[in-house]
């Protein structure tokens, strides 16, 4: 009987677990609504000949047929191959430091690492024009210190890369570092202790432990580089074009829908294997628990582990030499004196273009030819500028209110659920994540155009909101996952009904991970520029479409002070994210 007793509650328990997964159903249904079958039925346009309506693939011979799509297709791929492995290169020194400081540090210091990523795109890219440009500071400084190429910095593939690595660098070190946070730092102490130098523990030990992290952050870097357009197009030349841009050409201005999709589908299709071969080498299945030790994606995990650890014995007889030669110069200060450099120049784009935008010349210089707040005024008295601005506000709140809705039911339903299906829903919320943004605005233009949608605020609202989904969505499922349920059923058991421990015990226990996740899908709105591209119409005219209509069509100081509007937004976000922290030490 007693048995029985106590199998009754867990019986119990379980079945309330599998009755909270239709919690996830309003999600699902959005997402393949507005994601899966818009980009489904994108991807079919590339199957569809434009002279009969017949099912070919001329636009595929076309596109690996010719030189120039090759050549691009080539291009958009080693840039990304190339950002990728210099971002794990150098955000691994920085992100190994982060986790050696106490929490609050390393909060603070993160917060200076990601504010360059949720800066515009359009304003470190600007920014980087106007430093690096013949007349730049950079140049200036070049050319006091003798050095050659100072007037030829911008427009080459140098220049893509390093701007490229600018913008993902803080993506790169933010992935890897709460892996990094989880590593028990006693095994390399206890490795030390058994004899190890220093360098074979960190090798040996403690990187096949952040293995996880390291790949993570690859795959994420990799696919967000093979879609970047504003990048290449604002710093780059002719010969580092990438897919995306020729989408936008393809489909804005030839209106050549099916070579366009098939350039997108080629997108879609390079992130895909690139999971798939992630999985089989680094093993990324096992975050779900899953694993075939003795089959071919067993081998394979474990040969990754093997190169890894043949990488580690290299540079432990690195350390080895490094430490009898050059005794004179400590590692930690090193580390720290690199990780300090690197954040300086994370920040110095935005530093820099804030002076600028209290110019007094017609023209954006830095440093600035005298100071005032002309450009200010000349902004707040634009009804262009100034709605704009408050249109993206109402989107951008709309979006991040509608996304933390649909990511709270999902998170809650798949932290509490059993169900089998939660996998699956669990893939399709962070699907959006692997597809390029420019993907998902021209599937979401396509449908969107059938529904006379197009240049509306709802339709602009459905595009964010899909793209912000995957990360507010990962922020709560840690939250819910995070939270001691044990807590709701004590308060249950001593009377309170299910509104009184919602409202006293879980939302106060949950609430500075409801506040990041809005924040985060409100950020995430306030900069995405490629759905405004779209589904804007040319008609609604959001803050980044018009500073990119601005860069492109005229440059003046009015979009520096539209810059640091933006600027000042992201560090007040930055400012409540942080005050909702729980205090620790």
């Amino acid at each position: 009987m007693a048995d029985l007793a106590i199998a009754a509650p867990a019986s119990n328990h379980t079945s309330r677990r599998g009755s909270a997964f239709w919690l996830v159903v309003p999600g699902i249904v959005f997402l393949l609504a507005f994601f899966l079958l818009p980009t489904l039925q994108m991807m079919s346009i590339s199957f569809v000949e434009r002279a009969t309506g017949d099912f070919g693939v001329s636009a595929y011979v076309k596109l690996f047929g010719s030189k120039v799509y090759s050549r691009v297709l080539g291009t958009t791929f080693m840039i990304a191959f190339q950002v990728t492995v210099l971002c794990l290169l150098l955000g691994y020194p920085l992100a190994y430091w982060l986790s050696q400081q106490p929490a609050r540090r390393q909060r603070i210091a993160l917060m200076f690492i990601l504010l360059p990523f949720w800066t515009s795109p359009l304003v470190l890219n600007f920014s980087w024009l106007v430093l690096l440009g013949r007349n730049g500071v950079v140049a200036l400084v070049m050319s006091n210190l003798g050095l050659p190429g100072g007037d030829d910095l911008l427009f080459s593939r140098t220049t893509v890369l390093f701007a490229m690595i600018h913008t993902m660098l803080p993506l790169t070190v933010v992935t890897m570092l709460p892996v990094m946070n989880t590593v028990d730092k006693r095994l390399t102490m206890a490795a030390m202790t058994l004899g190890a130098s220093a360098p074979q523990a960190f090798w040996q030990i403690y990187l096949p432990l952040c293995m996880r992290g390291v790949a993570t952050a690859g795959l994420l870097v990799f696919i967000s580089a093979l879609g970047f357009f504003i990048t290449p197009a604002l710093v780059g030349g002719r010969q580092e074009t990438m897919i995306s841009q020729l989408i936008i050409t393809q489909i804005q201005q030839l209106q050549n829908w099916q070579l366009g999709s098939a350039l997108a589908v080629v997108l879609i299709a390079a992130a895909l294997l690139t999971i798939f071969l992630y999985d089989r080498i680094f093993g990324l299945s096992t975050m779900s628990g899953g694993q075939t030790a003795g089959s071919a994606e067993g081998k394979l995990r474990l040969f990754g582990i093997a190169l890894t650890k043949r990488v580690g014995g290299f540079f432990s007889r690195v350390g080895e030499v490094y430490g009898r030669t050059i005794r004179g110069l400590p590692a930690r200060k090193l580390l720290s004196a690199y990780c300090t450099l690197v954040i300086a120049i994370l920040l110095f784009p935005i530093i820099a273009f804030i002076p600028m935008a209290f110019t007094e010349g017609s023209f954006l210089s830095f440093p600035p030819k005298g100071l005032g707040i002309r450009w200010f005024e000349a902004y707040a008295a634009s009804p262009l500028w100034v709605s704009a601005t408050l249109r993206s506000f109402a989107i951008g709140i709309v979006a991040a209110a509608l996304t933390l809705v649909i990511a709270s039911f999902a998170a809650f339903a798949l932290a509490k659920s059993s169900s089998r299906l939660a996998g699956f829903a669990f893939l399709l919320f962070m699907a959006p994540m692997v597809v390029p943004p420019i993907v998902i605005a021209i599937s979401l233009f396509y449908l969107f155009a059938q529904l006379q949608l197009i240049a509306t605020d709802i339709s602009i609202v459905i595009g964010h909101t899909v793209i912000a989904m995957p990360i507010v969505f990962v922020i709560l499922l840690a939250t819910f996952k995070g939270h001691d349920w044990r807590l709701d059923q004590v308060a249950s058991t001593l009377g309170a009904n299910r509104f009184q421990v919602v409202r006293r015990v879980t939302l106060p226990l949950v609430r500075s991970g409801v506040v990041v996740g809005f924040v985060t899908g409100f950020l995430q709105s306030f900069q995405e520029l490629t759905v405004a591209i779209f589904l804007g119409g040319g008609l609604k005219t959001t803050l980044p479409k018009q500073m990119w209509d601005d860069i492109t069509l005229q440059v003046n100081p009015t979009l520096a002070a539209a810059a640091v509007v933006v600027l000042l937004i992201v560090i007040i976000m930055f400012v409540i994210i942080e005050c909702m922290q729980p205090r620790r030490t």
